[in-house]
């Protein structure tokens, strides 16, 4: 993927953007959060910081374009911190809807290695990690098979 590029530019024609203030005009009376992720969709995706991506993904903004470039991220450290806490963009990315893991197995699979090579989670992130194969996709190298 182009780092170049923003999340506009990458999802141009997104109508529920529109509705729920992420596209091209920002809702009179938007909140913060809603007016920074709206700010952040224009950022070029190489540029955004730890915390942006926390931000967009608890947000299950760009997903298709963000999780990626959050799991280089992890890869290189599982703890890193956004403005919360530590390892608050893995809790971001573990937390995600089971649906978002079926359209994209690969990053399942890459999120689930990142997973076995983390050692001394804290207890939150350790209880998100133990479900995150629940929540992944059947038939996967090393997700939970319904009996």
């Amino acid at each position: 993927m182009n780092r170049d590029v923003s999340l506009t530019d990458l999802e141009p024609d997104r109508e529920s953007d529109r509705a729920s203030g992420r596209g091209p005009d920002l809702p009179v009376g938007a909140t913060r959060l809603v007016a920074t992720a709206h700010a952040l969709r224009r950022k070029p995706v190489g540029e955004l910081t730890v915390e942006d991506l926390r931000l967009l993904i608890r947000q299950d903004v760009g997903l298709p374009h963000l999780l990626p470039r959050a799991l280089d991220v992890l890869r290189d450290g599982p703890m890193v911190a956004g403005d919360l806490y530590e390892g608050d963009l893995l809790h971001a990315v573990l937390t995600r809807s089971p649906d978002v893991w079926s359209r994209q197995p690969a990053l399942g699979h890459r999120l689930r290695q990142i997973l076995a090579e983390s050692v001394g989670l804290p207890p939150p992130l350790r209880r998100e990690a133990e479900r995150f194969p629940a929540r992944s996709v059947p038939g996967e190298p090393g997700t939970a098979q319904p009996s």
